[in-house]
């Protein structure tokens, strides 16, 4: 597939500066990119090589002024990053939407019904009463269990696991080896010191234009619903527990987990590594630094938290300030008394003590 600098431009809204009939197949990164391909400048570090790239096609501020002149075809936009972000996505859809079929060996269950232009990979696995919409992208060796929705222009990577009644939205993207709907973490305490399972009869909940990585882990509800709210973005190695509630356009760095029935609002930032404690809220707009242990609620909007267990970001800049400052104190405070012992030993020569 090739594109021109106009129909690019098109995508993008943007202007275009030197030859409109330029063409490219493909992207590369501006430092490296070749004839054919399209590259971007979205970070004035690179700048450089804006005048030294082989591209064809550059997408770039239209507040950048140039300090020599280029041989790419440039096209100027207000956010080039997001410009580049977009065509990408064109890119990949277009790709996807060239799968479709049925691939043998798969089983799809007689009660299962599909809409148009599905594509089922190899030794892929659809239970009985599944309903998939258009245009979902169902890779090899994906496992759908019985009675579970999955809506239009949805895909799911090799290997992803959704298990029994679960529900996933449009345009959701679920990536390799990531299982929805496996039990929660459920096991009441015996007086014997022994554990008996709670069945997790729920199930997951996610809502549209979600995307989660590989090898997430999404536990279904002991009752009720695991939700993933619209416009979610959860990273790869994430744990969501049952019944936590991940709030519309919330992101979540890898390995971190969110443990059972805590509602996370929307717009929520949270760093990798973070652990959230469960039965609590997290409040809208909120920052949960990464590595940071969320022990009780946040109640603030657009809170930051950082440490373990966490607390204001502010207030643990100026801790962290202060400790570093520790030697320095160290030394004032012993001079200090240092000098007023010199000064009582001397009242006490002239016998003023």
């Amino acid at each position: 597939m090739t594109f021109s600098a106009t129909q690019i431009a098109v995508l993008i809204s943007g202007n275009i500066e030197g030859d409109a009939s330029a063409s490219v197949g493909g992207f590369g990164r501006i430092e490296d990119a070749q004839h054919g391909q399209l590259s971007f400048l979205a970070n004035p570090r690179y700048e450089e090589f804006l005048y030294q790239t082989n591209a064809s096609i550059v997408i770039i501020s239209d507040k950048l002024e140039l300090k020599q002149p280029v041989t790419p075809t440039l096209i100027r936009v207000g956010d080039p990053y997001s410009a580049f972000a977009t065509l990408l996505n064109h890119y990949q859809q277009l790709k996807t939407q060239q799968l479709q079929g049925i691939q043998q060996p798969s089983y799809v269950a007689p009660s299962a019904t599909y809409g148009n232009n599905v594509y089922i990979g190899a030794f892929a696995y659809i239970g009985e009463g599944t309903k998939l919409g258009d245009n979902v992208k169902i890779f090899p060796g994906v496992y759908i269990g019985n009675n579970v929705q999955i809506g239009d222009n949805s895909l799911l990577h090799p290997g992803v696991k959704v298990y029994i009644d679960c529900v996933v939205g449009k345009n959701v993207t679920i990536h390799a080896g990531t299982v929805i709907g496996g039990d929660g973490f459920g096991f009441a305490p015996q007086p014997d010191g022994s554990f008996n399972k709670v069945p997790q009869i729920g199930n997951v909940v996610i809502e549209d234009n979600v995307e989660i990585g590989s090898n997430a882990t999404i536990d279904r509800a002991t009752i009720g619903s695991t939700i993933i709210r619209s416009g979610a973005k959860l990273d790869n190695l994430i744990q969501i527990a049952h019944n936590v509630e991940v709030g519309s356009n919330t992101v979540i760095a890898a390995q971190a987990g969110v443990s059972g029935s805590t509602k996370i609002g929307s717009n929520v930032m949270i760093g990798g590594q973070a652990g959230v404690v469960g039965h609590i809220q997290i409040a809208d707009g909120s920052k949960i630094n990464a590595q940071s242990g969320v022990s009780k609620s946040i109640k603030r909007p657009k809170a930051a938290v950082t440490g373990s267990p966490a607390y204001d970001y502010t207030s643990a800049l100026r801790s962290q300030a202060i400790t570093r400052n520790l030697p320095e104190l160290e030394k004032r405070i012993t001079n200090l008394e240092n000098q007023i012992r010199q000064l009582v030993d001397e009242k006490m020569n002239v016998g003023e003590l």
